[in-house]
């Protein structure tokens, strides 16, 4: 549709705009359409949402609609909260009758692999997950691929849309970056991760896997705290102005995380480092066969 407006001549004395329109099939009304701008404020309350939700997912609209007054001085009414947060793809946390969480017949829903799982190796399981970003003119997603066991981001990706497009670039990412494919992949139940364009691939390859049940966010516990790392150490304090100019800081962001910054819960040692070794100790426990 693009490169088809971009072939319109609104000067041409020789043929008509409506004569242009029908030769190229593009709608008349497309071709004087103007961008709007996005309301300031909706920006201003998204950001404020965005925020809130990772110190606290489980709030619901009525609670949001006090802290967004009391905290950010934004009156705000239910409905319109509802709409931005719908646009975000963010909801709240909280026990659901079983009625209203029944699959879709279209999207198969996978068990919950990791309960009472021992995740002792590297590539023993990945998990991924999408998050929203705020930017000054309208926002972008995020999605990660990170290795369980060392916490090492192995792939990621960025879009101004949440398809399964996003998803298939961060994985594919994380198999270039990675030795070898995982035993298990674990994901929450966004329709992402639960369309036959995520899992199709991922069954072909022999990967088994692994969804959290609904409201159980703590199941992907730790990229759901790489999320917060990320935005509160790099987006918010620099308000990426474009895409491209997100990738570029989200790349040296996520080269330090993997490779520079040292971690507590791993005795200190960045991620890089405890992935790197420990496939290094898988690769020399493979007994060397010798031929007669």
């Amino acid at each position: 549709m693009r490169e088809r407006l971009e072939l319109v001549e609104k000067q041409n004395s020789s043929l008509s705009i409506r004569r242009q329109s029908q030769l190229l099939s593009v709608p008349r009304a497309t071709i004087y359409y103007q961008p709007v701008e996005e309301n300031p404020e909706d920006k201003k309350v998204r950001r404020a949402l965005d925020e809130i939700y990772l110190k606290d997912p489980c709030l619901g609209s009525r609670r949001l609609v006090r802290l967004l007054k009391r905290d950010y001085k934004i009156v705000i009414n239910r409905k319109r909260l509802r709409r931005l947060r719908q646009q975000m793809g963010v909801e709240s946390i909280w026990c659901r009758k079983r009625k209203t969480s029944l699959a879709n017949e279209a999207h198969r829903k996978y068990p919950y692999l990791l309960r009472h799982l021992d995740v002792t190796e590297a590539d023993q399981v990945w998990c991924a997950d999408i998050t929203y970003i705020p930017m000054p003119k309208g926002h972008a997603f995020l999605c990660a691929v990170m290795d369980w066991k060392s916490r090492c981001v192995l792939g990621w990706a960025v879009s101004n849309t949440m398809d399964g497009d996003l998803c298939r670039q961060a994985f594919e990412s994380a198999k270039a970056n990675s030795v070898q494919l995982p035993l298990i992949m674990n994901t929450d139940q966004g329709s992402q991760f639960t369309s036959t364009d995520w899992t199709g691939p991922l069954e072909e390859l022999g990967v088994k896997i692994s969804m959290d049940g609904k409201g159980r966010w703590m199941d992907n516990v730790f990229i759901e705290r790489l999320w917060r790392s990320v935005k509160y150490e790099d987006i918010y304090i620099r308000e990426y102005g474009s895409i491209d100019e997100l990738r570029r800081g989200l790349s040296t962001w996520f080269e330090r995380y993997n490779k520079w910054r040292p971690h507590e819960t791993l005795g200190n040692e960045t991620p890089h480092a405890i992935y790197t070794g420990e496939i290094r100790k898988k690769r020399e426990d493979i007994p060397v066969q010798i031929a007669a």
